[in-house]
């Protein structure tokens, strides 16, 4: 799978995974997601970064998941 708008760069943001051209990272907009927000809302507050691109980050993201080494987690009761 390509990703044109995902770069991760050491010296911007600790290397992590970022929107080209940006900070804006692939971990904020998955917490914005994961707190109610929308890819739409994302895009209102950050109008130049398109909606494709945060639609890749969501990809990337979910690309990240398939990894086979996963970390044991235990859920709230």
């Amino acid at each position: 799978m390509e990703f044109h708008h995902i770069v991760s760069t050491p010296g911007i943001l600790g290397g992590k995974p970022c929107i080209k051209g940006t900070r804006i990272s692939v971990e904020l907009i998955l917490e914005t997601i994961a707190s109610g927000g929308s890819l739409a809302d994302i895009h209102r507050e950050f109008p130049q970064v398109s909606m494709e691109a945060l639609q890749e980050a969501v990809r990337y993201a979910a690309l990240l998941t398939r990894n086979p080494f996963w970390q044991d987690i235990t859920l709230a009761a």
